[in-house]
């Protein structure tokens, strides 16, 4: 386990509880093992505070926007995907707690766990400091991601698209997304997807977080 000194350098804050920090990056699997308390609280907290955070930045920068819009908006910012790409960015995959099981199944990659503890580790933030350190972090992390949504809101998404245009050649379509390879170190990673049309591959491409 990395000295958590590197990860507070990573995400431009220093904690005064050092216990805060320590429990946001704890999973249950790892709790479970060492009868310590995961981090599964501290998401609910964090969930709720990014939220608020990303509908406030929201109303006070994209007024034209509708509330519907501002609603997609910020649902394609506040999820897994995203969530996961910033934990990639600043390297949280090597500093979570982690139990044996998932150790070994490289469970601190999964970007599930990855997704929840940045969660966390804003609740975390916030009960250490308040709302303005948390507020610089998700806004530093996330404004990119609220910018590309803001200015693709409303259009349909590519699966969506594809969807609609294999469905006019066929009743029965199944599209299937992998991630086949990943390759890099985790603050410059480097994915191959594909994308499987009927049990076909239907193409193959690389790209990075």
């Amino acid at each position: 386990m990395e000295d958590l000194s590197v990860f507070e350098k990573n995400i431009k804050y220093e904690f005064k509880n050092k216990k805060l920090l320590d429990n946001a990056l704890t999973h249950t699997s790892y709790a479970y093992e060492h009868n310590e308390a995961s981090n599964e609280k501290l998401e609910f907290l964090g969930d709720a505070i990014l939220e608020f955070v990303i509908s406030d930045y929201l109303y006070m920068n994209y007024g034209k926007l509708k509330e519907g819009e501002m609603t997609k908006v910020r649902a394609s910012v506040v999820c897994e995907e995203s969530l996961h790409q910033v934990a990639v960015r600043l390297g949280f995959s090597d500093f979570l707690h982690v139990g044996k099981s998932e150790m070994v199944n490289q469970g601190y990659k999964k970007p599930a766990i990855m997704a929840d503890a940045v969660e966390a580790v804003i609740a975390a933030m916030y009960l250490d400091s308040g709302i303005d350190n948390v507020k610089k972090f998700i806004i530093d992390n996330l404004c990119q991601s609220v910018k590309v949504a803001s200015e693709n809101v409303g259009m349909k998404d590519y699966k969506t698209v594809l969807q609609e245009k294999l469905q006019k050649q066929k009743k029965e379509v199944h599209i299937q997304y992998d991630i086949i390879n990943e390759e890099g170190p985790d603050h410059d990673k480097t994915f191959t997807s594909q994308v499987k049309y009927n049990g076909k591959v239907l193409a193959i491409r690389k790209w990075k977080i």
